[in-house]
Parts: structure tokens; sequence; C-alpha cells
């Protein structure tokens, strides 16, 4: 979702940008770009979607990937109310691209875009894969691509395509805060390391608890950003209110940050987390070494994503079932060492693409055929 928001929110920069300006870079014309966003029926982009004031429709589908015989008649009946439902939006808004970076809810759409009688020209279709490794969803996509995009080369061996490497796009503005104003804006001291963790938007339980019961030793040496989720931030709450004085002040726990995960990630000398696609791109684009817990519970992306940057020397990997045992030793090896930080930290960095959204807005912009105006489909 967010590598879709970014390349969107690049497109409408760059108008904005124009007018204000009366330039014309080399990759814009003069044409208008019309966004419509198409989502699934109460999927949890339809806030943030809204919150940017993108025209949102929600279709509906479902998984049949590994799902079970008892739920795959009503899961293929929701695909053909989507493949129904985006012929209609097809009709109705006749787009001239759509831009798709994965999931099940892109497939009826794509499918419906290449039905040969739909009553309306047929769109072309820009694919951005953000993992390395491309799930189900993703390769049936790629099959009705017309150009395909990703974060980095080791993709392309998944693809009988030629596909770009663009990069991971990131958040416009994500990188703009300077570690003196991230730090006030979190109310960290300058004067200790500061160990950043990501549960995720909703919580990833097992990472959490790991690190609330090593958090008295962790506050002994350094201070803790804890992004923990929704779901755990009752117990994480009540872990605050327990801990002494001292401690407690070293403690700064969030359910989530919207704006601010940009100045977290900037103050931060290491950062802990799963190992979504987010991490090819962010992490990079911070120069922040990572120890990553690849989620153990799903299929093998985050695994794939864990052991490309840990190849590279920029993370290490600390398995689910490990957590116990090894989570404070790496942590505590990692923040005494600061020579094998600045190594990573190094390797990080050279793995960022900081132009990866205006490259995939560039390609967006070229499918487009219509010469006045850019109508865009998109879903993250």
């Amino acid at each position: 979702m967010y590598p879709a928001l970014s390349v969107l929110k690049r497109l409408s920069s760059d108008e904005e940008r124009r007018m204000e300006e009366d330039i014309r870079p080399s990759y814009i014309d003069n044409r208008h770009t019309e966004i419509l966003w198409v989502g699934r029926e109460g999927g949890m982009e339809t806030d943030l979607v809204k919150r940017e004031d993108v025209p949102f429709v929600a279709i509906p589908a479902a998984g049949v990937h590994g799902v079970g015989w008892r739920a795959m008649p009503g899961n293929l009946l929701q695909l053909g109310r989507g493949f129904t439902a985006s012929r209609r939006i097809l009709r109705q808004f006749r787009p001239e691209v759509l831009f798709f970076t994965g999931g099940y809810v892109a497939v009826p759409m794509a499918m419906a875009a290449r039905f040969p009688r739909l009553g309306f020209r047929r769109p072309a279709i820009l694919l951005y894969v953000p993992d390395i490794e491309p799930g189900l969803a993703l390769k049936l996509l790629a099959r009705f691509a017309d150009r395909i995009t990703v974060t980095v080369e080791d993709s392309r061996a998944y693809f009988s395509k030629h596909a770009t490497v663009t990069g991971y796009p990131t958040r416009q503005g994500l990188g703009a805060w300077g570690l003196e104003q991230a730090r006030q804006t979190l109310n960290l001291r300058t004067d200790l390391p500061c160990l950043l963790v990501i549960g995720g938007s909703t919580g990833a339980r097992s990472l959490n608890k790991a690190l609330l019961d090593i958090l008295p030793d962790l506050l002994s040496e350094m201070q803790v950003v804890h992004l923990s989720g929704r779901l755990d931030w009752s117990e994480v709450e009540n872990a605050h209110k327990v801990l002494p004085p001292e401690k407690a002040a070293r403690y700064h726990p969030y359910p989530y940050l919207h704006e601010e995960i940009g100045a977290a990630l900037s103050a931060a000398d290491l950062v802990i987390s799963r190992a979504g696609a987010s991490t090819l791109g962010e992490y990079p684009l911070f120069a922040l070494p990572a120890i990553l817990v690849p989620y153990p519970y799903a299929w093998r992306y985050q695994q794939t994503n864990a052991r490309y940057l840990e190849r590279r020397g920029s993370a290490i990997i600390v398995e689910d079932s490990e957590l116990p045992m090894k989570l404070l030793p790496t942590i505590q090896s990692l923040m005494r060492d600061k020579g094998r930080r600045e190594q990573m930290r190094q390797a990080m960095q050279g793995l960022n693409h900081p132009q990866a959204a205006e490259s995939i807005a560039i390609i967006l912009k070229r499918l487009a055929t219509t010469p006045q105006q850019t109508k865009a489909v998109i879903h993250g």
C-alpha cells in the first residue's frame, strides 16, 4: 500500500510543483493525472487512502491459495463478484493505466482489463513487486502486465518478462528529519544510543513479548522506541507503568506512528522488526543497521528479504523461535560494537534507491496514451 501511495504522491507533487514554478521536468508532460484507488471491502487501506484525499472504491475479493475446501466456494464467489465490480469500474472510469503492487484484490481487476469484450479501451498494466520473491498473486498479475518493476536485481529471476529495477518507493518526506530534530520530537536524549523496535500496525506478538521480557536490561544501557501495534498496546502500557522512574523515562512506547515514523527511523542507532518489503527501502534510506525477525507463519517472502539484507552485511537474522535466547545478547553485542554498526550502516546505505518513486512514476506516465490526461486506477 505505501509504495503505491508514494508513487501517487510523486505524481501529484510534480504536477503541483510544475504549476507553482512553471517548469516541466523531462519525465513530466502537460497531462493532468486523475486517480481512482480500488481496494478491498473492509481493507485497512480505506482510512489511509481517504486521509490522502484520494477517491476510493471497494470491490469484493478473496484469496484462493492455501484456502481450505470449506472456504473455497465462498472465496471463488467473492472473486466472481470482484470481477463483475471491476468491469463496471473500468467501463465508468475508463483508465489508461492500471498500477498494481500485489495482493489478491488486484486479480479480478487485472482479469477484467484483459477480458476481450469490455466495451472500453484496454488499459495498460504496470506491476510493481515490493518483496524480492513474488507470491502467487504477483506471479499471476505478471502474466497480464505490460511492464514489471522490481525492488532489487534478484527479483528478475522470478519473471520470464523483462523487469526494471527501480528500488523501493519510500514515502515522500520520510527522510527529511535531522537527528537533533528527530530526537527532540520523540523526547529522546542525545547522550544515549537509541533502539527502535517495530511490531507493525497490528503487532508482532512474539517480538513484543520478547522485548518486554528483556526491557529492564536494555534500559540500563540505552533508550528504546517501541511501536507495538494496537493488539498488544494494553500490555505494553502496563509494562511501562511498572518500570522504575529512571528506566521508564528511557522507554518510549507507541501503538503506531504516522508522520513521526521518519523521526523514529532517523533517531535510531539500530532497528528490530519483521522483514516485510519496507525493510528493503526504508532502512537503506536511513542507513539503519537491522536485526530482522522474519514472520514464521506465512509464506517465505520475509525470509527471502531478510537473507538478502543479511548476505550484504546490513542486517542480522534472529529467528522467531530464537527470540527468548538470542534477542538480548544480539542487541547488546551490536550496541556495544560501534565499529560493526558502522560497517552495517555503510552496507545498508549502499542499497538505497532514493529515486524509486520517481522512476515508477515516469513509467506509469509513459504507459498513458491520451495527450491531455492520464487516468490511472491504483491498487496497493
